[in-house]
């Protein structure tokens, strides 16, 4: 892909992954909400990938079923926090 090529509208395979498994996952779904509901200033997105890392749950869910990390750095953070605004 070139600079200014997507992956199914989405920035990057990374960035849609993400956003594929919070959106068809119910226990990421109601964590991705949480994390824009209680954010208390801080970016949900960020948010989401410390309580994914077992901060709030408990237990350390670090990737998507697939195996992209959270905190991926071809992750588009910008679009995750619209997406997750939008939930």
């Amino acid at each position: 892909m070139t600079a200014n090529e997507t992956f199914n509208g989405w920035a990057s395979y990374e960035t849609w992954n993400a956003a594929l498994w919070i959106g068809n996952d119910e226990f990421l779904y109601d964590c991705a909400r949480n994390c824009v509901r209680f954010a208390q200033g801080e970016n949900p997105w960020i948010k989401f990938q410390r309580v994914m890392k077992g901060a709030q749950t408990g237990s350390f869910i670090g990737a998507t079923g697939d195996g992209v990390a959270w905190d991926h750095a071809a992750i588009d953070a910008t679009e995750m926090e619209e997406m997750m605004r939008d939930l």
